[in-house]
């Protein structure tokens, strides 16, 4: 039946999961809105997921728990690299990493499959907390949410279709964190330049001269008082890459310009 091929399908959608996040955290440098312990929970939670299914002989989740192992590890260093992480947040991780241990110690394949089902609940609670407490959570690839959405959503399908409890709490879960995660990106993401307050122009640390489009530091230059839109800033000879990184509202420039060069 159609409904057997649905975990070929979650894994096709899991294994570049985190290509996305890790592209843009690439180019960009911006953490802004996400998650350390997220990144490092679901590296450590598909780890655990490894020995579960290679104990029971499940080969075809094999591939999608390694790519996630990985990659999400590797967003994790990445992230290390970019911003402090809190030694709160390290000692939750290692701490969860050693129930995960024991737990496989003393009870073996069924203890530390019953432990991993509420373990996506745990992984993406992070990311929806820091997201939500972030103004604008730039750093965020839409892409990746959408994979998970779409990978969770075939896992609650099938599990409906099985009537198996802990596929459709992990359906259930990760649809739910993927569509709030997607709907705070798309909320941040619609927010015009125009609607910012005269805090957010004094946090900007640069402006763009309306003639070349030079980043120059406001220390040098004192901007006059008249504030003008985004597309404004910029003059015919302003290459589209300049004129969106200016219009999706990220911090590395202001929304200022000035009469006098």
């Amino acid at each position: 039946m159609l409904f057997d091929y649905l975990p070929f399908a979650a894994a096709a959608f899991a294994i570049p999961q985190f290509l996305p996040q890790i592209a843009k955290l690439r180019k960009s440098d911006d953490t802004t809105g996400v998650s350390w312990p997220w990144a490092a929970l679901t590296s450590v939670n598909n780890a655990a997921w490894l020995t579960y299914f290679t104990l029971a002989h499940y080969w075809t989740a094999l591939v999608p728990s390694i790519s996630a192992t990985t990659l999400a590890g590797a967003l994790a260093t990445m992230l290390s690299v970019r911003a402090e992480v809190r030694a709160r947040s390290a000692v939750a991780v290692v701490v969860w990493t050693a129930l995960l241990v024991a737990t496989f110690a003393l009870a073996g394949r069924v203890g530390l499959g019953a432990l991993l089902t509420c373990a996506f609940i745990l992984q993406v609670t992070p990311s929806l907390w820091t997201a939500h407490r972030t103004e604008r959570p730039t750093g965020i690839a839409r892409g990746t949410w959408v994979l998970i959405l779409a990978e969770l959503s075939c896992w609650l399908t099938f599990g409906l279709h099985q009537s198996d409890p802990r596929l459709i709490v992990l359906g259930c879960s990760g649809a739910t964190a993927a569509i709030l995660m997607l709907g705070r990106i798309e909320t941040t993401r619609r927010r015009s330049v125009d609607r910012l307050t005269g805090d957010d122009y004094a946090a900007l640390a640069h402006w763009v001269t309306p003639r070349r489009c030079e980043v120059v530091p406001l220390s040098l230059r004192r901007c006059g008082p008249r504030m003008t839109s985004g597309k404004q800033l910029f003059s015919s000879r302003s290459s589209f890459s300049q004129r969106r990184s200016f219009e999706s509202g990220r911090d590395t420039f202001a929304r200022c310009s000035c009469r006098q060069l």
